[in-house]
């Protein structure tokens, strides 16, 4: 058997078994000492808000990245109150919304976001601006209390590819503009993950993860445990940093039917997780 092959489905099998006990005895209170292993929205793009609530308390999911699939970015002040106590009543924390484009050098427009976000209650905007929207938002950021992750979208990503991209702007701006670090769009890149991780430091407010079986390849997502990102070493980098930020699954692949997949890659991370503890 290849040593390779055996070790993720060992480590897979041990990932499932800790996450069906954590089900079947009740999950602990979350540590804010830790990082949060959560879902991104995005995920279940291909379902309304009413139906993927119930779809992220099966995951047995508490964090939660909102997509404005889920909540439209138009929405009324009394939409947003409503979705939010759909949120709050199906015991869902709010991590942040995302990710949000801010390509207009607008100010109204910034502000019509910053507003959303706020009537929301997201702590967090994960997004994706411009080298010329990107300084207008930092006076939003300290207006309105709310922290911006840049999120890097990989080589087609003619503003932000890497993470070192967005470091290179933010570096001096207000603490609370930071970046949200997708593993997979950095290692098309060519970057090193866990240094990229290691960089941000306290700039990294958010992370997106999935898995590739190619590390240049987009279309090779699978799921996490089945490919070949480094996700021990970015565990413990994350561990040995401190970091208290959200882990968020993006899941892109098996769009119309992802509960499987997602399921067995938050089996995965939780695992992940319990064995730092150990």
């Amino acid at each position: 058997m290849n040593p390779a092959t055996s070790r993720r489905t060992f480590l897979t099998a041990s990932a499932a078994m800790f996450a069906a006990s954590r089900m079947e005895f009740g999950a602990t209170a979350d540590d804010p000492r830790e990082f949060k292993i959560g879902v991104a929205s995005y995920s279940l793009r291909k379902f309304s808000r009413a139906q993927a609530i119930p779809m992220l308390k099966q995951m047995n999911v508490r964090w939660v990245n909102i997509k404005d699939f889920h909540l439209p970015l138009n929405s009324t002040p009394e939409e947003i109150k409503t979705a939010r106590k759909e949120f709050d009543d199906a015991g869902l924390i709010l991590e942040g919304c995302g990710n949000v484009t801010f390509n207009k050098t607008d100010d109204d427009d910034i502000r019509s976001k910053f507003e959303y976000a706020k009537l929301a209650g997201f702590p967090l905007i994960v997004c994706a601006p411009t080298h010329e929207t990107l300084p207008r938002m930092e006076k939003f950021v300290k207006e309105y209390n709310i922290k911006i992750a840049v999120h890097n979208h990989g080589p087609e990503d003619k503003h932000f590819p890497t993470p070192q991209s967005v470091l290179d702007v933010v570096k001096n701006m207000d603490p609370r503009c930071g970046l949200c670090i997708d593993i997979g769009h950095t290692s098309r890149t060519g970057v090193d993950i866990v240094e990229s991780i290691r960089q941000a430091g306290p700039r990294l407010h958010s992370m997106h993860v999935k898995d590739l079986s190619s590390t240049t390849a987009k279309e090779s997502q699978c799921d996490i445990g089945d490919g070949i990102l480094p996700f021990v070493a970015i565990f413990k980098q994350l561990h040995k940093m401190n970091y208290t930020g959200g882990v968020m699954l993006e899941y892109e692949i098996h769009e119309t039917d992802p509960m499987m997949g997602m399921q067995k890659s938050l089996a995965f991370e939780r695992g992940l997780m319990a064995g730092l503890k150990g």
